[in-house]
């Protein structure tokens, strides 16, 4: 395809520009995408598993009520938002239950489906299943259909369309909760200001707000009341401009029936600009967590501890980082010592090592360069056996830095080798800084590394295709931010990938 490369009139009609203009997609970038399909950008050269000692700090005892004294002040002061990725539709979660009830729920059920149906009572929907039929006779009957139709479908409650936030989690005496409303009772410890207001943000499908909307509004005042606080929620969709285009097989521009183009949603890493946005409500420190990892009240103390710990890391970070800022600005001798504790930090902290042989003005470009960024820190957890990636060491055009790293982005010749020798698994917990010393927001769109795509085979309506999801929100999407890596302790992780998740201690306490 290297042919259409920076034309869009040799691969586009006026009637696929103007559908484009409509949608707010860019034509060149647009055909970047083509590009990418014939011509993907290598796996992430992964150096090696980040460990503890090496790209994985453990924080002290002792630091614990010095990091907590800056927590509070920040969210004293309404700096501290919490922001949830939660557009995700529960499907995954029952794919088991699905395919029984495509077969009618007849035959021999698999491992799975029989250990939920032999657990039913002890998920937190049971009350509302046993609301429309009588289960103690349905399961006697061994009438799976049935269940399985009143949970899963529109002639029941759903579960299978609806967003997974707003599936019933955790069961209380006063009743049963949505993960969605775990995340408010969550902000209502972490977030709360001196006013106390706590401040929230849902990125949701646009399909799925208005039932998130009606949930908040028949929760608040009960859960304003309780807490002694007041919420302020707002949601956002992905944007039609952050879809992407697909293609066939042959890597031309997938074309619908009507001769218009196909795009489809970009993935996770299209709500970097949600989170960008937020800058314009004056969001500056942000606690990120999927949707899906709530634990319930007797875990929390624990969970919420350690977020408020992580944000104190990353004030005591941030300010280091400031104040050597401040310092390479006003030192204009370049002072030695100032760029030699500049560099050692940099290596050090933030695992940006300065070339050798730099002159001192070219040290002193590197370092404001390296350390003006945005910054997170992210708590790990201990590998275990889950899907997915973890924390790596990775280089990039020439240098080394931390990253997440998903599977996909791993070469599948040594993907199995390089994940069995990784010790800590995805983030559990992140924090977010994104305003520079003078308060300014980061256009984190600057520090997004484009070639961190996803590649994956799809089919639209029973034709193959191939779909581009951009850089993950905190894989490719955050490449180029500064990241701390902080181990925490496993039960601060809850995901819940599948419904017999929901079965673990972590979620029936």
């Amino acid at each position: 395809m290297s042919g259409h490369t920076g034309d869009t009139g040799d691969l586009f009609s006026p009637e696929d520009l103007e559908q484009m203009a409509r949608l707010g997609i860019d034509a060149e970038e647009a055909l970047r995408h083509v590009e990418l399909f014939s011509n993907p950008p290598p796996y992430a050269k992964v150096i090696g598993p980040c460990r503890v000692g090496s790209g994985i700090r453990t924080l002290p005892r002792e630091a614990e009520p010095w990091l907590l004294a800056r927590f509070e002040a920040a969210a004293r002061q309404g700096r501290v938002s919490k922001f949830v990725p939660a557009s995700g539709a529960a499907t995954r979660m029952f794919k088991e239950l699905l395919a029984d009830l495509n077969e009618n729920g007849v035959g021999e059920p698999s491992p799975e489906v029989r250990t939920f149906f032999d657990n039913l009572p002890r998920f937190a929907f049971y009350e509302d299943l046993a609301e429309r039929l009588d289960l103690e006779d349905a399961r006697e009957r061994g009438d799976r259909r049935a269940i399985l139709e009143q949970l899963l479908t529109a002639r029941g409650l759903g579960y299978a369309d609806l967003p997974k936030g707003l599936l019933k989690f955790h069961r209380y005496p006063d009743g049963a909760r949505t993960a969605f409303e775990e995340h408010l009772v969550e902000a209502a410890e972490q977030t709360r200001d001196a006013e106390g207001v706590c401040r929230l943000h849902f990125t949701v499908s646009p399909q799925h707000e208005a039932l998130f909307v009606e949930r908040l509004e028949q929760v608040r005042q009960a859960f304003e009341e309780r807490f002694d606080c007041r919420f302020h929620v707002t949601f956002s969709s992905q944007h039609p401009s952050s879809d992407t285009l697909a293609v066939d097989p042959s890597n031309r521009p997938f074309r619908l029936e009507d001769g218009s183009l196909l795009f489809r949603p970009g993935g996770h890493g299209s709500l970097l600009a949600n989170l960008d946005s937020l800058t314009g409500l004056g969001w500056d420190l942000v606690l990120l967590k999927n949707i899906d990892n709530v634990v319930p009240d007797r875990r929390k103390p624990l969970v919420n501890g350690w977020k408020k710990v992580l944000t104190g890391q990353l004030l005591a970070v941030q300010d280091r980082i400031f104040r050597l800022l401040d310092r390479l600005d006003s030192d204009e001798g370049l002072v030695n010592t100032t760029l030699e504790e500049a560099a050692r930090f940099a290596d050090k902290e933030l695992a940006r090592k300065a070339p050798e042989g730099l002159a001192p003005d070219e040290l002193r470009r590197f370092l404001v360069d390296a350390l003006d960024r945005p910054l997170r820190v992210c708590g790990v957890v201990r590998n275990q056996g889950e899907p997915g990636g973890g924390p790596f060491w990775v280089e990039s055009r020439g240098q080394v830095s931390l990253q997440i790293v998903e599977s996909s982005q791993i070469d599948p010749e040594v993907r199995d080798s390089v994940l069995a020798e990784s010790t800590h698994f995805n983030p559990a917990e992140i924090v977010c800084a994104l305003r520079d010393r003078r308060g300014e927001p980061y256009d984190l769109h600057r520090f997004v590394d484009p070639d961190a795509v996803f590649i994956s085979s799809k089919s639209h309506e029973g034709r193959p295709l191939k779909a581009l999801e951009r850089p993950g929100l905190w894989n490719g999407g955050m490449a180029g931010w500064n990241t701390v890596f902080v181990e925490v302790p496993d039960e601060t992780f809850a995901p819940v990938k599948s419904v017999l998740d929901l079965l673990r201690p972590e979620h029936q306490d």
